[in-house]
């Protein structure tokens, strides 16, 4: 089940502060995950893991309008973590990438790693304190190198990913990061501050591509 479960009168609660439009882009959301996910989890599961998403990214959200279609995507990142459970682990490999606001480090390392390693490994990064948005300038550098993270924006960690993760990858989140038993974890401190810059934010990309590239090999994917 999704994490700080809500019930169906919380997603009703939400509704009613929707306007129309995104009040009927809440409904598809859950009528198209609930067939997406059918046979692993059922339509108020959907429906509570929705609700659950939409809570959790309500207070950093700057274009309520937009909120909606994030819950969603929101709540399918976190059913397929749930899905990659109950299916015993027979799939690829999960690696969670963890730091403070998931605004920049973590942002980098999971793009990387999906650019590296493309349908050989499940990636997700989460932020302890998820910032507003995606910081301009790690779009900027990673468009660069040709990957384009535009659609990204932050989230806070859930239980659902931590569960599904084989490796557990943090970045200066410190003690708030979430520790499971049985889990792989590496700490990555990195020797540039993405904040002095976009020369610093860089070398940060370059420095992140060598780790999650050390961290692929490690895990046996195949890196293009």
């Amino acid at each position: 089940m999704c994490s700080g479960q809500r019930s169906g009168a919380t997603l009703r609660s939400f509704m009613d502060e929707l306007s129309v439009e995104n009040r009927q882009i809440v409904r598809r959301a859950c009528a198209n995950l609930a067939n997406e996910f059918v046979g692993v989890c059922g339509p108020e599961t959907v429906e509570r893991c929705v609700a659950d998403s939409l809570s959790q990214l309500t207070p950093t959200a700057t274009i309520p309008t937009f909120l909606p279609l994030l819950a969603e995507r929101f709540a399918r990142e976190r059913l397929r973590a749930m899905a990659g459970v109950q299916s015993d682990r027979g799939g690829p490999p999960g690696v969670v990438f963890l730091c403070a606001h998931n605004a920049s480090r973590s942002q980098i390392a999971a793009a990387w790693l999906r650019h590296l390693c493309p349908e050989t490994v499940m990636v997700w990064s989460a932020g302890t304190e998820p910032a507003a948005q995606v910081s301009d300038v790690v779009t900027t550098v990673l468009a660069e190198v040709g990957i384009d993270i535009t659609g990204e924006f932050p989230k806070p960690w859930t239980d659902e990913v931590i569960e599904a993760a084989d490796v557990i990858v943090t970045m200066g989140c410190g003690e708030a990061c979430p520790i499971l038993p049985g889990k792989r974890y590496e700490d990555w401190v990195l020797l540039y501050d993405i904040g002095q810059g976009v020369e610093h934010a860089r070398a940060a990309r370059d420095e992140i591509r060598g780790r999650v590239e050390k961290l692929a090999v490690s895990l046996r994917l195949g890196v293009r």
